[in-house]
């Protein structure tokens, strides 16, 4: 049988150009994102905001699209919405050029929840769009699409480095710029939809019902990954909000050497994303989940007892071997509901968000009455919580 071209509407067929452009748009999204914890010094000191305070605004942030990306993924499953992605971007964009001009508590609240909304719009379509690309390789795409994302996380620190730490608060709006190049980037991945990736969607759906598991397996595992989601994202937001202000603290660094740390961890999380995914294709995603989460225990335990550069690179590693475990969860999950991938990865995305928010709204406080140090002193059991994954159920793969 002849190959297919890369645009046939066979779902069996992987769609690469597909794959990288929605991966580009996920690394505009999350670029932009991430401009909220790296300018969070920044904020700290222009409007004199406390711990606390700086782990509401990751709440606010984090928990809007918490809310809503699961029932925007439930919604577009069953009537896929495409070119809302780049409504998505435009909300982004907005929340950016208010977040430059915020000069009060409660600006910086309405602009990170509006980029908040746009993340919440972004992940589960773009996830479920990922899906139908992918063809035979859900774990490469899931990758590729996360690690777009990763990696404009982690260009983010450097973006408040060397422009907004630099220029000010108010250079935040250059990046509404991005905003507007993303929009025009994901308007073409909702042509693709219309043409190719409607007919994919029905093919898919017909024969998800004949692969899903039954649903008392489905809710075991499902439950599951609640635990461990909630053991990665506590562990990964003590860095992503509080790791600027513990090596500040620690070892004395500046604030554009701190950011440099950061990017360096942000780094590490997104080559660990591309790797989690292709494995779990080859050697199941129960593995990697297990061993991605349970094998950083070691790491975790030792680094907040660690010397400046130790620091660095056993921060790093963890940030590596933790990242691999997303794109394996989001497939094992999709696994277990074929028919409601939109739903399953905005469930999985929003979890992560809310979890990630509460977690730092708690470790704000906690920093705030016991020092920045004792929260990573806490935070370093939690990667015992990946125990759980033993108890994951067998799916298809």
């Amino acid at each position: 049988m002849p190959a297919q071209s890369p645009t046939a509407s066979s779902p069996e067929t992987t769609v690469a150009p597909v794959i990288f452009a929605v991966a580009l748009g996920h690394f505009l999204n999350d670029l932009m994102q991430s401009l909220i914890p790296a300018g969070y010094p920044l904020l700290k000191d222009n409007l004199d905001l406390s711990f606390t305070q700086i782990g509401l605004i990751t709440l606010v942030f984090q928990g809007t699209a918490s809310i809503l990306q699961p029932l925007i993924g439930l919604y577009t499953d069953k009537r896929p919405m495409p070119f809302a992605l780049s409504a998505g971007m435009a909300s982004t964009g907005i929340g950016l050029i208010l977040l430059a001009h915020a000069t009060s508590f409660g600006l910086v609240l309405l602009s990170v929840a509006l980029i908040g909304l746009g993340s919440s719009i972004f992940h589960p379509e773009s996830s479920r769009i990922v899906r139908l690309a992918a063809g035979m390789r859900p774990g490469f795409a899931q990758s590729v699409f996360q690690v777009g994302g990763n990696a404009g996380s982690a260009l983010g620190p450097l973006a408040a480095a060397f422009i907004v730490l630099e220029r000010g608060q108010v250079s935040i709006e250059w990046f509404a710029a991005v905003a507007l190049a993303g929009m025009v980037l994901l308007y073409f991945i909702g042509r693709w939809y219309q043409t190719a990736g409607a007919s994919r969607a029905a093919q898919r759906k017909a024969r998800a019902q004949a692969s899903a598991p039954p649903r008392d397996v489905a809710r075991r595992g499902m439950a599951l990954l609640i635990v461990l989601i909630f053991s990665k994202f506590v562990y990964s937001v003590s860095f992503s909000s509080y790791y600027n202000f513990y090596l500040i603290e620690r070892f004395d660094l500046s604030m554009a050497q701190a950011n440099l740390s950061l990017f360096v961890f942000l780094a590490a999380v997104a080559a660990g994303t591309i790797i989690g995914g292709p494995i779990g294709d080859r050697i199941g995603r129960r593995r990697v989940i297990l061993w991605s989460i349970l094998g950083i225990l070691p790491l975790s335990l030792s680094l907040p007892f660690l010397p400046l550069v130790p620091t660095i690179i056993v921060a790093a590693l963890a940030g590596l071997v933790l990242a691999s475990a997303f794109p394996a969860m989001v497939v094992y999950a999709q696994d277990l509901m074929p028919h409601n991938t939109g739903m399953v990865a905005g469930l999985l995305f929003g979890l992560a968000f809310g979890i990630a928010a509460i977690g730092a709204a708690i470790l704000g406080v906690l920093a705030d009455h016991w020092g920045i140090v004792a929260v990573y002193q806490i935070c370093a059991v939690l990667p015992l919580l990946g125990l759980a994954a033993f108890l994951l159920p067998d799916t298809r793969h």
